[in-house]
């Protein structure tokens, strides 16, 4: 891993959303260059104490960028190539890195090699680039059933035990680093067979050895996976759910061997750790009760892993997702021009956020934590996070104050708690960060 990663805070972008572009891509339609919209956002990112700018899909694609058609041309809704290079050198001039997002498990129906398959049939040059079948003949112009990702007819699954697809990705990941992209999110990981990333990061390390590779992981053994593949981290989803689930059902047990779990996980590699992104009802919309979205950040921010706050999250927008066509979008909106017009009420949360990751400075040594309960019960916990220093995250999830056990604490850094000799006092639905 690199170690600039120890620093790192992602805030995090979904760019066909952020900055309005169509739905769908029309062919032939003229290139719009939004990407250039952004510039004025990453001032604001800095400001908020963020070190990178992670870049959802940016790549020609016929929707929700998944679907990619050419995995080196940006999408036309959103610019061309001179539009991401000069995003790029801007966040770096801010010293902000970029991690670029790329989908390699599949490809949309617009994918050259496979609009080769559908005209010239199994003779077509790049056809075992895919997972076919010929069930209803196999002259030019019939359609084989493919393998998808999940089901979905528009997302055509590559096969990953061919040379080609390996070279290709490969190549595709070489080309974008070499042009300044600071490392990739690789989506939907888990459905990539772990070899296939074990074949090609290595030249690829070789070739850019300070870049980073996140997988994005549901669930399984992630030590192993990690191990398997070579990637640096995953994404962290075991624990953004114990987060926002143990807040609702005031459930602190939950949340404790959530927390149990990764420190084992930070054993073998440091996750990245999050309470939002674009695949996911917001944070602020999620929490049933708003005074505890301060706990939610409390422990994201003061436990181990690489934290990442996605877009709007800091300004506790609210979206809910849907499973159904459309379904993200309410939490994939437009932004405004500039910070300028964000509105009045989210400036709150966004101060929150910069007093939180200012802590995340001030102690890099939480990138490695590890947490574990002094004091647990139902509503109220005593977090310490260990490393090279020591942190207590107190927290008091009821209607009534609370005097918790605070051993060793010295002052409070972020929060609302009182120090009282050994203990903190807390107020209704209190928290606090100590200094210990």
């Amino acid at each position: 891993m690199p170690s600039w990663i120890e620093h790192a805070v992602w805030w995090q972008v979904y760019p066909l959303g952020f900055l309005g572009a169509e739905a769908e891509a029309r062919p032939g339609a003229p290139v719009i260059h939004r990407l250039r919209r952004l510039e004025p956002w990453l001032d604001y990112a800095a400001e908020l104490g963020a070190s990178g700018l992670a870049l959802g899909p940016v790549f020609s694609a016929s929707t929700h960028g998944y679907d990619t058609i050419d995995h080196r041309r940006i999408d036309p809704r959103l610019g061309d190539e001179a539009d991401l290079d000069a995003l790029i050198a801007a966040a770096h001039v801010r010293g902000l890195r970029v991690l670029l997002d790329g989908v390699f498990n599949h490809v949309g129906r617009d994918f050259p090699a496979f609009r080769e398959v559908l005209r010239d049939g199994p003779g077509a040059s790049r056809a075992s680039w895919f997972r076919l079948s010929w069930p209803r003949g196999t002259g030019p112009g019939t359609e084989p059933d493919y393998a998808t990702f999940e089901g979905h007819p528009g997302l055509v699954a590559l096969d990953h035990d061919e040379p080609e697809v390996a070279a290709y990705v490969a190549g595709v990941m070489d080309y974008w680093l070499a042009r300044g992209a600071d490392g990739w999110r690789l989506d939907a990981a888990y459905a990539v067979p772990n070899r296939f990333w074990a074949g090609i990061l290595p030249g690829l390390r070789a070739a850019h050895p300070e870049a980073y590779f996140v997988g994005e992981v549901i669930h399984g053994d992630y030590a192993a996976i990690v191990r398997e593949t070579g990637l640096d981290a995953l994404t962290q989803y075991e624990l953004w759910k114990a987060i926002w689930s143990a807040l609702n059902d005031r459930n602190l047990f939950e949340l404790a061997h959530a927390l149990a779990r990764h420190n084992g996980f930070l054993d073998a590699f440091a996750p990245l750790t999050f309470v939002g992104n674009h695949d996911v009802t917001r944070i602020a919309s999620r929490l049933t009760d708003p005074r505890l979205l301060p706990h939610a950040l409390a422990i994201l921010f003061a436990c181990g892993g690489t934290p990442s706050v996605y877009a709007g999250d800091e300004q506790a927008f609210r979206g809910i997702k849907e499973e159904r066509a459309g379904g993200d979008d309410a939490v994939r909106p437009a932004f405004p021009e500039t910070p300028a017009g964000l509105a009045p009420y989210g400036w709150p949360v966004y101060r929150l956020h910069q007093e939180l990751i200012g802590l995340r400075r001030r102690h890099p040594w939480l990138h490695r934590a590890r947490s574990a309960p002094l004091h647990l019960a139902n509503e109220a916990l005593v977090l310490e996070s260990r490393g090279e220093g020591r942190l207590l995250v107190a927290l008091n999830l009821a209607g009534a104050g609370a005097e918790l056990p605070a051993p060793g604490a010295r002052l409070v850094e972020a929060g609302d708690g009182r120090l009282v000799g050994d203990r903190v006092s807390l107020p209704p639905y209190g928290w606090g960060i100590l200094a210990a």
